[in-house]
């Protein structure tokens, strides 16, 4: 007499032991919640009932499952929309099509299907899922609920498999051809078998195992089948019994009565397989979700292409470099990255914009090791900070093969056309296709062009309606009647509660609650917000705006600034999440009314739509190295006049994509006591980032010239004290470099310094920079030659970075923000500069005052300070001491975060006089236009210096 197998109880079993190993998951990656969605077409009673089953049993084990119902009449394209749908939402790791569809008309079920993505197709029924099954590849595939259920009821009571003779009878899609698979997988030797099998009772009396499924009630008798077999039936059939009140009772393909008289295990139906196959659907969803979180978990190496270099010497200008390599298409580079279809969105083929949904997708994974370039107090000539973060990423990725993502800024068509030029760094270590990296890249500082200038057109609009209109006609304007009625807006009930107002509906306002709500009344001496354009253009630096007698005669004197130098650039950066941009935007403070109290963007009603401009400019961009390696090219706030950082956000995806073992390189505007105290003051604040380490950029050349080196001047030759070995002006100029590795040290991060090398540098200048670092504190310093060799003359910097990682990092920040604006100030003066003290105007010291009375005191500190000097006296070289640092003025960015301090002479618009545009040759293609000019500048920065 047979065993009876209770596929209930196993079944029952199975769903606990499913529970138990996702609550393991989840004590170590809380937001672990396998999803299943179901789509249903039609509202058939039978298919209503399986699927609230399937639901019951996933909420037992602790995952989520939804239910998509569509209407009978939907088209096949619309159940395939849903399909798609689904398949791009990370949240989902499973899909199953109820089948059949209750349609209005006929639909292809293998269309409907083969739709289901075949990393979520755990029905196990596309072809994809069948090939992989037929082909014996279990791992990378999902095996058919119920041929899995089998197989377990088979294995769960003891039955060996492995050499055994098996047959199965029927040859569907859904249960014998993958049950045929499946055992042939475990080594057993299958026979198919089907209704035209001839002498089918012989075959089955020389199998072991016999799985049936061939939808014939009661077909299989106890003569056809060996005696102490395994049978299982999975069968469902129903046939006529007037004992039962429905008139039937439901029985499987076998006779159970008779035959397990014979066999020695053998399933009942129902009871047997049925609750096995829904047990098995949350298996293969579990596993999805498992396939899923180690895809994220452990950060598995890439499987990237890079890309060869063809060094040459001497160093070819930087744009014959660049247009020499031809970067893969950004879609591949995409796919390296395992980015989902729906994370992507493409411009051209080179760059690309990414969602911010990864950080949803990717939530629970860790993050990778988190580092920023730094340097010392830079020559006008600057130091290779750029060039480095590339180098250093080429090294990580190409050579080390290290999961490794570059964060840098978007350039300014401003320094572009300037004096300073593109920003893609330099030689073999670049930001490739450069054309694209330096001229307008994805359109984001339009985007903020376009928002600024709106804000900017709003309040000179604002001004000249509050004076010429009654407080009635203003309030009709701003609240104006919609058949037949007023309705607030959400920004407008924000003004009211912010202004005391409590009431929702605009006809119950009193004329002073009017007056109050309508009237901005905006001191025109206090307006900070000014019109931008990316260009250098001296003549709009001051302008009178207001003169068409339109206007009536309200003008005003303003000027433009440059787009990067705006609020809402740093905004940018700045931000978390679309939530966050939108609050941000909203708290301008754009000037103060009559009473000195703060007028803000959304008092003017324009925050949303400020959003609006800025939705896709959210979006980190794409791009690529050298040699291959990703690049998010994302933000670009100047470094001197606000904190000089690419985005948070960038850094953020880019940190969830590398894995718990990857890295993620990021670049500090110029020098350490700029870019680096903002960057961990600043940004690591609104970020909750916290680095692992620093590299301090550092040359000879600027050493020499802090030890008192003659004048180093853009445009000119170097003198030749800068090309000769000094080792008695290289100690004395180190005092500037100790002091950014003094620095880094107050935050607790370890620092690497790279000594960025010419050829004309000597061994023993270089040793000895080496030497002075390292007693100076630093965790190591490395020679390095990345601009003549890309990634190949970085790999011992990147091996010391790795090594630095390693180290424990006791970060934290120099101040606390709630202290006196006054004390946050003088504490960056005294420890990162070095000042003694420090002396507010009484036009700062106004502003402190006002700030604190308007609730701004416990925003962090952004300097305005010259990068020229550890000072606010630019040809103050070395690291001085003992000196009052004056404040001329403070402002705020409410918006971003931070107030500034002005410290003395130091400018806030980047306009020069002296503008690269005037040198660009008229009349040729744009590519050999930049080529010239970016050939003019190689030989005015690197003339008799050619890196090694």
């Amino acid at each position: 007499m047979a065993q009876i197998i209770d596929g209930k109880n196993i079944a029952g079993i199975i769903r606990q032991e499913l529970k138990a190993e996702v609550d393991k998951i989840k004590e170590e990656y809380p937001n672990f919640k396998p999803g299943l969605a179901i789509v249903q077409v039609g509202d058939a009673a039978d298919s209503n009932k399986y699927i609230s089953h399937k639901i019951k049993a996933a909420s037992e084990i602790g995952m989520e499952a939804k239910h998509y119902k569509l209407p009978s009449s939907s088209t096949l394209a619309q159940v395939v929309n849903q399909i798609e749908t689904l398949n791009k939402d990370h949240r989902v790791h499973g899909i199953i099509v109820q089948m059949p569809p209750d349609s209005d008309e006929p639909m292809d079920q293998d269309i409907l299907l083969n739709k289901v993505d075949a990393s979520k197709d755990v029905d196990g029924l596309t072809d994809h899922n069948a090939g992989k099954l037929s082909r014996g590849e279990l791992n990378t595939c999902f095996i058919p609920c119920t041929p899995k259920g089998c197989l377990e009821l088979v294995k769960r009571c003891g039955a060996e498999v492995s050499g055994k003779r098996a047959a199965v009878l029927g040859r569907s899609k859904i249960v014998g051809a993958p049950m045929s698979d499946l055992l042939r997988s475990q080594n057993a030797t299958v026979t198919m078998c089907h209704s035209r099998t001839k002498d089918l009772p012989a075959v089955l009396q020389e199998s072991d195992i016999i799985v049936v499924g061939i939808r014939q009630p009661l077909m299989v008798k106890k003569e056809w089948i060996k005696p102490g077999s395994v049978v299982i039936d999975c069968g469902i059939n129903f046939i006529e019994d007037k004992t039962k009140k429905s008139g039937q009772r439901m029985v499987g393909d076998v006779d159970y009565v008779g035959c397990k008289e014979t066999a020695s295990w053998i399933t009942p139906v129902p009871g047997g397989v049925g609750p096995m196959t829904v047990a098995m659907l949350m298996s293969n969803t579990i596993e999805g979700a498992k396939r899923n979180l180690h895809k994220m978990k452990k950060g598995g190496a890439w499987n990237m292409r890079y890309l060869p270099l063809q060094l040459e010497t001497p160093v070819p200008s930087d744009i014959d470099i660049s247009r020499a390599q031809e970067p893969k298409n950004v879609a591949e580079l995409a796919e390296e990255l395992q980015l989902l279809p729906d994370e992507i969105d493409f411009y051209g083929k080179k760059k690309a914009k990414v969602s911010l949904s990864i950080l949803d997708r990717l939530s629970g994974a860790p993050d990778g090791k988190y580092v920023v370039v730094a340097g010392m107090t830079p020559t006008p000539l600057g130091e290779g900070k750029s060039t480095t973060t590339i180098g250093l990423t080429q090294a990580l990725g190409a050579h080390l093969r290290k999961n490794v993502f570059a964060c840098v800024r978007q350039p300014s068509q401003g320094p572009t056309f300037g004096i300073k030029g593109g920003a893609a760094g330099g030689g073999y270590s670049q930001v490739i296709p450069m054309e694209e990296f330096n001229l307008h890249l994805t359109g984001d500082i339009h985007a903020i062009t376009a928002s600024n200038n709106l804000l900017a057109a709003a309040i000179d609009a604002r001004i000249f309606h509050e004076t010429t209109q009654s407080d009635k006609a203003l309030y009709s304007r701003l609240v104006p009647l919609q058949k037949g009625t007023r309705t607030f807006s959400p920004v407008q009930l924000g003004r009211l509660e912010r202004l005391g107002i409590n009431k929702t509906d605009p006809d119950s306002l009193t004329e002073e609650e009017i007056s109050k709500f309508a009237r901005l009344d905006i001191d025109p001496d206090t307006i900070t917000w000014q019109r931008v354009i990316d260009t250098n253009d001296r003549y709009l630096r001051q302008i009178t705006i207001g003169q068409s007698p339109t206007e009536k005669g309200i003008t005003r004197t303003t000027q433009f600034d440059i787009t990067v130098a705006s609020e809402i650039m740093a905004i940018l950066a700045l931000t978390t999440d679309l939530k966050d941009m939108r609050e941000r935007l909203g708290k301008i403070v754009v000037a103060s009314n009559k009473n000195g109290e703060p007028v803000t963007s959304d008092d003017l009603g324009v925050g949303g739509a400020l959003a609006v401009l800025m939705r896709d400019a959210i979006k980190p961009n794409l791009m690529q190295n050298l040699e291959g390696s990703p690049v998010f090219v994302h933000a670009g706030p100047f470094a001197n006049i606000a904190h000089g950082n690419s985005s948070i956000l960038a850094d953020k995806i880019a940190l969830k994509l590398v894995g718990e073992n990857g890295f993620v390189v990021t670049e500090a505007g110029f020098g350490a006591d700029i870019g680096m105290e903002k960057f961990f003051n600043i940004k690591c604040r609104y970020s909750g980032l916290k680095p692992n380490a620093v590299v301090l950029v550092a040359t000879i050349r600027a050493i020499k010239m802090h030890g008192g080196g003659p004048k180093v001047v853009a445009g000119k030759p170097l003198p030749v004290e800068y090309s000769e070995e000094n080792l008695e002006l290289v100690e004395k100029g180190f005092c500037n470099l100790r002091k950014q590795i003094e620095n880094a040290s107050f935050f607790g991060v370890p620092a690497v310094v790279a000594v960025n090398q010419f050829a004309t540098d000597s061994d023993k200048e270089v040793e000895l920079i080496q030497k002075l670092s390292r007693e100076a504190g630093a965790f190591d310093a490395v020679g390095c030659t990345l601009w003549a060799e890309g990634g190949l003359g970085a790999i011992k910097l990147a091996e010391a970075v790795q090594k630095a990682c390693e180290q424990p990092s006791n970060f934290q920040f120099l101040y606390d923000v709630k202290s006196p604006i006054e004390d946050k100030i003088k504490t960056i003066a005294k420890k990162i500069y070095g000042a003694a003290d420090i002396k507010l105007s009484e036009e700062a010291q106004k502003k402190v005052d006002l700030y604190r009375k308007q609730g701004f005191n416990d925003l962090p500190i952004c300097m305005a300070k010259t990068h020229l000097s550890l000072s606010d006296d630019p040809t103050v070289k070395g690291a001085p001491t003992g000196f009052v640092l004056p404040i001329r003025d403070v402002r705020a960015s409410v918006g971003a975060g931070f107030l500034y301090p002005l410290v003395g002479t130091m400018m806030t618009r980047a306009l020069p006089a002296r503008i690269r545009s005037a040198r660009l040759l008229l009349g040729l293609p744009m590519a050999r236009r930049l080529e010239l000019f970016s050939k003019r500048r190689v030989l005015t920065w690197h003339k008799r210096f050619f890196w090694r």
